[in-house]
C-alpha cells in the first residue's frame, strides 16, 4: 500500500537549506519517491496555528516500507546533516488509503 511523507519546515537558513534540498531530491528518486508538493509558492491557513513561514513537503512513496528504507538509508544519513542547524523539520509517515 502506498505512503505519504508529510515534511513541515521552518527554515532559518535558505541558503543552507537549499543545499540540502538539492540533494535529498536526488535521492528521493532513487529509493522510489516522488514529489507532490515541493516548493509551493502559495498556501493560506484555513484553521488553527500554521505560521506562512512553514513550508510544507509531500512525497508519495510505493509503500510504506520503501519511505522507511528511504528514511533510514546511509545515502540520507550524509544528506540529513545539510539541514542541521538551518531548519526544525517535524516529519511525519502516512499510509494511504486504497
Amino acid at each position: 500500500m502506498a505512503a505519504y511523507m508529510v515534511i513541515l519546515a521552518e527554515i532559518q537558513d535558505r541558503q543552507g537549506f537549499m543545499s540540502y534540498a538539492k540533494e535529498a531530491a536526488q535521492l528521493i528518486g532513487k529509493f522510489g519517491g516522488t514529489y507532490i508538493i515541493h516548493r509551493a509558492e502559495r498556501s493560506e491557513c484555513l484553521e488553527g496555528d500554521w505560521p506562512d513561514e512553514t513550508k510544507v513537503v509531500i512525497s508519495h512513496w510505493p509503500s510504506f516500507e520503501a519511505a522507511k528504507k528511504f528514511w533510514q538509508s546511509p545515502e540520507y544519513a550524509e544528506i540529513k546533516k545539510l539541514r542541521l542547524g538551518n531548519s526544525t523539520v517535524r516529519v511525519r509517515l502516512v499510509e494511504a488509503v486504497e
